[in-house]
This record gives C-alpha cells, sequence and structure tokens, in this order.
C-alpha cells in the first residue's frame, strides 16, 4: 500500500523532485561547461617576445582569467624561422585552438596565409593596412585585429640616438636576412641614417641561425664598434647570444626592447613587449567571449623607452653622457 504525503503519493513526489531536477540542470551551465579552458596558439620568433608572453598572461589575470582553469596557452616558438611559422601555425588550426595570438610581422603573415578559420590577434610594428592584412584601423574587416606599435619607423631615430650615447662610434655593424622584407626595409633606413650621420653601416646577411652563430664568431677585433639591431625575426630570436657574443668581443649593443637590456645589452629604444602583451589581453578575451575580430578597432600603442646598462657601459670602459642618462627611463647599474 503506497503512503500518501497530503494527497500525493512518495513516488510521486519523488517524480517530480526528479523532474525538477533536470529542468534545473537544463537550465544552468554545468559544471563542465563553467570550468571550459579556452586554447589560445601562441606564435612568436623568440626571444625577447617571451616578455609580451609573460605580459599576457599578466593581462588575462587581470580581467580575471586564470591559466589553467579558463584558458592554456599552446606555445609555438618559431625561433626566427618562417617555415617553423607556417607549421606551427598549421598545427594550432587543425588542433582547433580558440584563438592565434601573433607576435611581429613575420609571425602574422605566416598565420595568416596558411590559416582559414582561426581569429588572430596580433601585436605588430608594421602599418597592418600597408600590408594588407586588415581595411582599416577603425574596422579591420577580417579575422585579424590588435596591437599595432611603432617599431621599423623608430630604426633611424635609433641610430641617432646611438650616436648620442656614443659620439665616438663610427663603424655600425647589423645582422639581417636579406629574405625578410621588413628587414631589408629597417636596413634600408638605417643605412639612410647612417650616411646622413656620417657613420659606416656595416651589413651581413644571414639566412640561418647557424650562419649568424658563424659570423658572430667569426668577428675581429675593432671591425665595429657597436652591433645595431635591424628588425629582423631569426636575429631576436638569437638576441642574447648576440649580446653575450658581442660583449665577449668587446663590443657595445644597441637593440629596441628594454628586457635585453637587462640582460646585458648597452642600450634599447623602443617599445616595453611585456606592456604590449599585457594590453593585448582585452582583445583576446573579446574575441574568446565571441566579439568578432572585424568589429574590434586596432590600437596604436605609441609609448617608447630608452634603456640604458651602465654595468656593461663600465665594463666595455664607456661613459654614457649625462644628458642622455637623464632622459633613460631605465638604468640598469
Amino acid at each position: 500500500m503506497k503512503r500518501k504525503i497530503s494527497g500525493f503519493t512518495l513516488s510521486a513526489m519523488l517524480s517530480a523532485l526528479s523532474f525538477l531536477g533536470a529542468m534545473l540542470l537544463a537550465h544552468c551551465p554545468s559544471a563542465n561547461a563553467q570550468q571550459k579552458v579556452h586554447r589560445i596558439g601562441v606564435l612568436f620568433p623568440g626571444g625577447p617576445w617571451y616578455e609580451a608572453v609573460d605580459g599576457l598572461r599578466v593581462g588575462l589575470k587581470e580581467i580575471g582569467l586564470e591559466e589553467g582553469k579558463q584558458f592554456s596557452l599552446v606555445i609555438g616558438d618559431m625561433k626566427g624561422n618562417s617555415k617553423a611559422a607556417e607549421e606551427a601555425a598549421k598545427n594550432f588550426e587543425r588542433e582547433k585552438v580558440n584563438v592565434i595570438y601573433a607576435l611581429g610581422t613575420s609571425a602574422i603573415t605566416a598565420a595568416t596565409a596558411v590559416t582559414a578559420d582561426v581569429p588572430i590577434v596580433f601585436c605588430i610594428g608594421s602599418d597592418p593596412v600597408a600590408m594588407g592584412l586588415v581595411e582599416s584601423f577603425v574596422r579591420p574587416g577580417g579575422r585579424l585585429t590588435g596591437i599595432h606599435f611603432v617599431n621599423r619607423d623608430l630604426t633611424a631615430k635609433r641610430l641617432e640616438i646611438l650616436k648620442e650615447i656614443l659620439p665616438k662610434a663610427s663603424r655600425v655593424l647589423t645582422f639581417y636576412d636579406p629574405g625578410s622584407r621588413i628587414a631589408t626595409e629597417s636596413a634600408k633606413l638605417g643605412r639612410e641614417e647612417a650616411k646622413r650621420l656620417g657613420i659606416k653601416f656595416i651589413e651581413r646577411h644571414v639566412t640561418s641561425v647557424d650562419e649568424l652563430k658563424k659570423s658572430l664568431q667569426g668577428l675581429k677585433a675593432g671591425e665595429a664598434d657597436v652591433f645595431f639591431y635591424t628588425i629582423d625575426p631569426l636575429v631576436i630570436s638569437q638576441a642574447q647570444l648576440v649580446i653575450d657574443t658581442a660583449k665577449g668581443k668587446k663590443l657595445a649593443t644597441m637593440f629596441q626592447e628594454q628586457s635585453l637590456v637587462t640582460k646585458g645589452a648597452l642600450a634599447s629604444y623602443g617599445q616595453n613587449y611585456h606592456e604590449l602583451g599585457r594590453l593585448s589581453a582585452k582583445y583576446v578575451q573579446k574575441v574568446l567571449s565571441g566579439t568578432p575580430p572585424r568589429d574590434l578597432r586596432i590600437e596604436t600603442v605609441e609609448d617608447v623607452e630608452l634603456a640604458i646598462n651602465l654595468k656593461t657601459a663600465n665594463a666595455l670602459g664607456l661613459t654614457i653622457p649625462p644628458n642622455v642618462l637623464a632622459r633613460a627611463k631605465r638604468v640598469i647599474k
């Protein structure tokens, strides 16, 4: 005999509770859905670009996204190799990452060329409109958006500041891959400014990491006064090697990113890559939330920083002019 409770049988009540529970589960996000981990494919040349990757982590954390719970990073360090960049980008799309975060022109062009559907958030030092990557800064119009910063166009200014730092410097050495469009354009700007300043601009072509290593090891004492970085993904991927080798040969170094000064370069003039990565986080978050890249206005970051390492200057027997030190945003003592 079934027991009645206020006009209902116990079995009927249990059935009603079971139905109500099913309805609640159907209309509430499941625990698994709440804990969905978005996969972000990160494509970059290596070297100081790791600073931007760390900045991205910081930016996403500030937004409230925790690595391992809301997102994971799939790292694609192309080590300055464009073919490696293309293969990594293909793998990202095959593995269905939710977004590609591409750093630097070479990584961005590679990711754009070999993928078809995955959205791309970029951090680029060249004009993305002039390169045909987007329609405009206000309305990108495709599957790419992100942060734009001044890099290649600082080449002449960087060389001018180098001359202020080392007024007696007369021979400036640079390495770059002649097959890289951005590198050849940057070298041209450096060549023209060196002529204006009355400096000999020594250009060495390298097409692989091995060639770069051999060229560095083959440098002779007194061959140049300073190594000057012209924008090149292959060379920047080996920035620490350049710094260490140059110091061993008593050669000053001028780069574009301040973290390299903390690692031993004499000076840098350009962007803070960690900050660029942090600013990129809002674009990544919006794309992950469903906003199409075509609707996200591209932001231009114009702040540049001068950094100088006095420890390196002392080791090289150099004295930095006080007026230059006064303008430096960061001085390593």
